[in-house]
């Protein structure tokens, strides 16, 4: 038996153990460990611990509940190991099995770690094979491919244990209650709430000075209902001096930027169809972006700092331009 097996083997032994196991019938149910006690002790304990780093939660419990202090046993609790039933179909499992196939994260971590978490979820396996077997489908090359890295994988262990974390940033040590994880533009950015400023803040992952440290108990806190949907927009993704900039946009791309800031960023609809925005900015490159998309079709009214950093990119473009 090789390594491989007897992990898989260990692995059922003590999700299926109603009761804790001790060593000895662990040895026995198990199989594949060596005769001679001193090296069936050192595999196990190399097993053991391979185990808990893959994040498997191998427990040590007392065999009998009503003497704590007395003999203790291994299992893995399946409440702490399975994944709770999101209410999944077949066909949006199989969509999710799909993407994590389709896309690599750097790292080892990266694929292993979203397909482990897949295969955790209860029911799984049932439910992928009824969708045609897309749990087993890999796509090779990768439709895409995402940096990754530890303070990515990090940080999605704390946004999905709901638990605080601190890590240098810009020269000081911050202490954020991490809500969510979005990529945009080649950038990893981090939103959540800064105990430090008191207030939701976003982080540039590549600006992060050390590797994040989870600090607490997981389920410190809960995520604001706001913050349950999809990334913000990039001009929300910086740590720029917040400003709230007016925007005006002629009639034929009106709609298209109400679609894009959201119809509680309209201030006033002008009579030949153009529309005045306000929409608050921490990214000043991402709102200058999403202004030159439209051309000559919108204009920065405020406030004047905005439109004059605005009017002195464009001189610069253009002054290189000229040369």
């Amino acid at each position: 038996m090789d390594r491989l097996e007897r992990l898989i083997n260990l692995v059922a032994g003590l999700l299926d153990a109603e009761q804790p196991l001790t060593r000895e019938e662990i040895r026995v149910r198990v199989g594949g460990y060596a005769a001679d006690d001193d090296a069936f002790r050192r595999n196990f304990e190399r097993d053991k611990d391979l185990l808990r780093q893959m994040g498997i939660p191998v427990a040590l419990e007392p065999l009998d509940p009503r003497q704590p202090e007395g003999p203790a046993g291994y299992r893995i609790p399946r409440d702490r190991y399975e994944l709770a039933d999101p209410g999944l179909d077949p066909d949006e499992l199989a969509a999710l099995h799909l993407a994590a196939s389709a896309v690599d994260v750097e790292g080892a971590w990266g694929r292993n770690a979203s397909m482990r978490a897949l295969w955790k979820l209860a029911g799984a396996g049932e439910a992928a094979s009824g969708a045609g077997q897309v749990a087993a489908t890999r796509l090779d090359p990768s439709v895409a491919e995402l940096p990754g890295g530890q303070t990515v994988a990090a940080l999605f262990g704390a946004v999905a244990d709901h638990r605080a974390v601190q890590f240098g940033y810009r020269g000081r040590i911050r202490h954020v209650d991490p809500w969510r994880l979005s990529y945009r533009n080649g950038q990893w950015y981090l939103a959540g709430f800064d105990h430090d400023r008191q207030e939701s803040r976003t982080f540039r992952l590549d600006r992060i000075e050390s590797t994040p440290e989870a600090v607490g108990a997981p389920g410190a806190f809960e995520r604001p209902e706001a913050e349950r949907g999809g990334p913000p927009p990039p001009w929300l993704l910086g740590e720029d001096e917040p400003v709230e900039a007016t925007l005006v946009v002629d009639a034929s791309q009106g709609e298209w930027a109400v679609g894009a800031v959201g119809e509680d960023a309209v201030v006033e609809r002008r009579p030949d169809g153009a529309v005045v925005l306000s929409v608050p900015v921490t990214n000043r490159d991402a709102f200058r972006s999403f202004v030159l998309g439209f051309l000559d079709h919108a204009e920065v009214l405020g406030p004047p700092t905005l439109r004059a950093d605005l009017v002195r990119w464009l001189r610069a473009v253009a002054t290189a331009g000229a040369a």
